[in-house]
């Protein structure tokens, strides 16, 4: 969409987002997913001890939690719907191409807005996605729950066959994608889940989680102004704490990526576009921390990060369809994006992103996103 185009108004409709977001006091994250698993052995899953629900997922987990399925490894079956918008549809994005899964499992790519209903195939020919013939997401939910009471949530991973959603429990869809996929990987596929960094990884997850991918949330839809400056303290804390951490050390955990630093980027690259105005978490920009500025730049420069990402398609999602907050649905026009590719340095710090591993190869043209990224100029 050109810059200066009109969106599409969804305030005074039947379907405005209005109320959806800002509904008073602290905000607080429906955590409640369709919890079903994609495994490579369903028989042992369900066999499996009862597991516990987690807000970040556990790579470890060899079960279902309470009312979950197992549904078997099959490439071709299953089509990850997955909103470049998104910081936690974006994640899995990032993963399947680190892990070369692209030929195992389709990508669907729903426009960056949506109206109070569901996310839509805007985007594709026809307004319908191609594989799965839907034009709204929610018609994927309901095909398998057809009262599903809860929000239309991307990513979700989509049964072909049958066009009913399998799971939206994108902490745990990210970790099985390492863990369950692995006969699909790519050859030189990097191991994002060390075994002998889960220990210490976790925590670290857990804290970016609750403080930072979720802590700018917390500070953009309070309803109250305490509620809004007990997230913006909890949010520079852990900021200031992972611009610490990133002194000495190149990635989160050390020498090579991992699946923590997949799940800071996507809130890191959002941060300066949106979650410092729109969001309200403006003490200061992201470029405005030297450790944590190149080490984005680091990332977003690391095949695989930057080459998935659609500034123009963030920006649209977040400035209009928060009406609570942007009631006008303006979009700015800024910032400048070529400082993404300016020098970042990090290289001194010793290390490689895919440590035993290889890059992937370069993004197949279909895949690649349509808007602002100056890594496409």
């Amino acid at each position: 969409m050109a810059q200066n185009s009109e969106p599409q108004k969804t305030a005074g409709t039947e379907h405005s987002t209005k109320g959806a977001y800002v509904t008073g006091g602290e905000f607080t994250r429906d955590t409640n997913y369709i919890e079903d698993r994609v495994v490579a052995d369903p028989q042992a899953a369900q066999s499996a001890p009862q597991e516990e629900s987690s807000s970040i997922g556990d790579p470890r987990m060899a079960g279902l939690t309470e009312g979950g399925q197992a549904w078997p490894v099959e490439p071709g079956r299953y089509r990850l719907v997955a909103a470049r918008a998104c910081p936690w549809a974006h994640r899995s994005i990032i993963i399947r191409r680190l892990l070369g899964l692209e030929d195992a499992i389709s990508l669907g790519t729903p426009g960056p807005t949506h109206d109070a209903r569901s996310w839509t195939f805007d985007l594709d020919e026809g307004g319908v996605d191609p594989v799965l013939g839907t034009e709204r997401l929610q018609q994927n939910y309901f095909a398998r729950f057809p009262d599903y009471p809860r929000g239309i949530t991307v990513p979700a991973l989509v049964d072909v066959p049958s066009g009913g959603v399998v799971t939206n429990n994108y902490p745990q869809l990210t970790l099985d994608l390492s863990t369950q996929w692995r006969e699909h990987h790519r050859e030189g596929a990097p191991d994002l889940l060390p075994e002998d960094k889960l220990d210490e990884m976790l925590p670290v997850i857990k804290r970016i989680f609750t403080e930072v991918n979720n802590g700018v949330y917390r500070a953009g839809f309070a309803g109250s102004q305490g509620a809004y400056q007990d997230a913006y303290d909890r949010l520079f804390t852990a900021m200031d704490w992972l611009e610490d951490r990133l002194a000495g050390s190149r990635y989160l955990m050390g020498e090579h990526i991992t699946e923590a630093d997949v799940r800071l980027f996507t809130t890191l690259v959002r941060f300066d576009p949106v979650y410092h105005g729109h969001f309200k978490c403006n003490r200061n920009k992201l470029t405005e921390m030297p450790n944590l500025w190149a080490y984005a730049r680091d990332l977003f420069q690391t095949p695989g990060f930057g080459d998935t990402v659609d500034f123009d398609q963030i920006k649209r999602h977040y400035y209009e369809v928060h009406e609570d907050i942007n009631p006008t649905q303006i979009v700015p026009a800024g910032p400048d994006l070529a400082n993404w590719l300016s020098e970042h340095g990090r290289e001194a710090l010793g290390g490689s992103p895919f440590g035993a591993g290889t890059a992937p190869a370069p993004v197949a043209a279909s895949e690649q996103p349509g808007g602002a990224n100056p890594l496409y100029r």
